[in-house]
C-alpha cells in the first residue's frame, strides 16, 4: 500500500535552524555578568590602555617647561626614532641585551625543570601536613622584597662580615673570594637567587595542576603494571604539557624585561659588575637617573613591549604548528 505525497507532506515536521545570537543579544541575556565584570574593564581600561597614550613620549624630546605635563608634551619637539638610538650608539648595546636575553632565556628553562621536578617530588609525599609544611617554606622567598633578599646575599658574600668567606671558605681550607669584585661569578649567584626566589610560586601552580588530575588513569596504570617512574613519565607529564606551554609562552613575552629588583638591588649596582649584570632595565634606570632623558626611558619601553609581542606572535604560531590544541589564540 503506497504512501500519497500529501500525507508525507503532512506527517513531515519542518527542521528548525538555530539562529546565531548576536552580540547585543548575547549582552541582554548575560547582562548581570556583564556588570559584574564591568569594574574591573574599567580598572583595565584606566591601568592599561589609557597610558599607552604614552607611547608618543619615545618620539620627543620631552623638555619641562613647568609642572603641566600635558603642556611640556605639547612643547618638546619631534625627534623620530632618535630616542631608540642608544640601542647601537652606546658600546654597553650588546652587553646588556645579551645579558637580558640570556638571562631571561636560562630562567625560563630552569625555571619550568626545576619548578616541574619539586611539584612532582611534592606530590608523592603522602604525608599531608609534611607536604604542606615544605610547600609553604618553598613559598615563603617569594613574598620576600628583593631588597630584603639583596641584604641576605650581602651577608653571605660581603667580603668583610660575609658567612662565606669569613666561615665556610676558611672551615674548607680556601682563601677568600671577592664577590662584588668579580664579575664572571654573578652569572651563577643570580640564577641561583632567582631560582630560589621564585620556584616556590611555580611549583604550587603545577602541584594545583596535578591534583586536578584523575586518579583512574593511575589506578588503571598501576593494575597494568606501570611503575610510579613510568606513571609521572607517562601521565603527569603529558597532562602537564598545556599549562606548561601558557606559562612558557607569557614567560617568552617578557624575555626584554628583567627583574629589575634582582639585577639592581642583588649586585648592589656595582659598576665592577656591569659587564654581566647590567641589563636593559637596570641600564635605562641609570641614564634616566643620571641624564634624566624620559624620551629614552620611553623609548626602551615600547622596544621591550614590541619584540616581547613579536616573541610571543612566533612562540604561539611555533606551538600552532606543532600542536593547535595547546596553543594561546
Amino acid at each position: 500500500m503506497g504512501i500519497s505525497p500529501t500525507a508525507v507532506k503532512e506527517v513531515a515536521v519542518p527542521v528548525k535552524t538555530k539562529k546565531k545570537t548576536g552580540f547585543l543579544r548575547d549582552i541582554v541575556k548575560n547582562k548581570v555578568l556583564y556588570i559584574m565584570m564591568l569594574p574591573l574593564l574599567v580598572v583595565i581600561l584606566i591601568n592599561n590602555y589609557l597610558p599607552m597614550a604614552g607611547i608618543a613620549i619615545a618620539f620627543k624630546n620631552y623638555t619641562y617647561f613647568g609642572s603641566n605635563f600635558f603642556e611640556n608634551f605639547m612643547k618638546s619637539d619631534w625627534v623620530g626614532f632618535k630616542n631608540f638610538e642608544f640601542f647601537t650608539s652606546t658600546v654597553d648595546a650588546f652587553n646588556i641585551t645579551r645579558n637580558t636575553l640570556g638571562y631571561n632565556f636560562l630562567f625560563i628553562f630552569l625555571g619550568l625543570v626545576v619548578s616541574v621536578l619539586f611539584a612532582i617530588l611534592l606530590n608523592e609525599i603522602k604525608n599531608k601536613y609534611l607536604s604542606k609544611f615544605y610547600q609553604a617554606s618553598m613559598l615563603l622567598p617569594y613574598f620576600m622584597s628583593w631588597m630584603v633578599v639583596s641584604y641576605l646575599v650581602f651577608g653571605l658574600l660581603s667580603e668583610e662580615r660575609g658567612f662565606v668567606n669569613k666561615s665556610l671558605l676558611p672551615a674548607l681550607g680556601l682563601p677568600e673570594i671577592g664577590w662584588y669584585n668579580d664579575p664572571m661569578k654573578w652569572p651563577a649567584i643570580l640564577t641561583i637567587v632567582n631560582i630560589w626566589k621564585v620556584t616556590g610560586y611555580n611549583t604550587v601552580i603545577y602541584i594545583a595542576s596535578i591534583a586536578g588530575i584523575d586518579q583512574e588513569y593511575y589506578e588503571a596504570a598501576t593494575v597494568d603494571g606501570a611503575t610510579r617512574f613510568q606513571q609521572v613519565k607517562k601521565i603527569t607529564i603529558p597532562l602537564l604539557k598545556p599549562l606548561m606551554i601558557i606559562l612558557t609562552l607569557l614567560a617568552v613575552g617578557r624575555v626584554f624585561y628583567s627583574d629589575f629588583g634582582l639585577f639592581f638591588n642583588v649586585p648592589r649596582n656595582v659598576g665592577a659588575l656591569y659587564d654581566t649584570t647590567q641589563t636593559i632595565d637596570v641600564y635605562v634606570y641609570n641614564a634616566l637617573r643620571t641624564l634624566n632623558d624620559v624620551g629614552m626611558a620611553s623609548a626602551a619601553g615600547l622596544y621591550q613591549s614590541f619584540c616581547g609581542f613579536i616573541l610571543v606572535m612566533v612562540s604561539n604560531l611555533i606551538v600552532r604548528k606543532i600542536d593547535p590544541e595547546k596553543a594561546l589564540f
